[in-house]
């Protein structure tokens, strides 16, 4: 099975279950499809003949000060 033919059949079923997903080309060579649960973010990157999963947990906690989201950004981008 190809690529998009896996592609196409996971956003099926995302759609199926009712899931909110986006679609983002990050890479040359992949589509990755970025979704949510409770607890947990996933990102889905699906190339021509395999695909990678990072999954990405937290304590779901609350922070109200923007700061250290800024101070991130601006570490990574200048």
């Amino acid at each position: 099975m190809n690529g998009l033919t896996r592609l196409n059949e996971f956003l099926n079923f995302l759609a199926a279950k009712r899931m909110r997903f986006s679609l983002v080309q990050s890479r040359d060579d992949a589509i990755m499809v970025s979704f949510a649960l409770v607890g947990t973010r996933y990102e889905v990157e699906f190339f021509e003949d395999r695909q990678e999963v990072s999954v990405f947990t937290g304590d779901e906690s609350i922070d109200f000060d923007l700061q250290p989201v800024v101070s991130h950004i601006e570490n990574e981008r200048g």
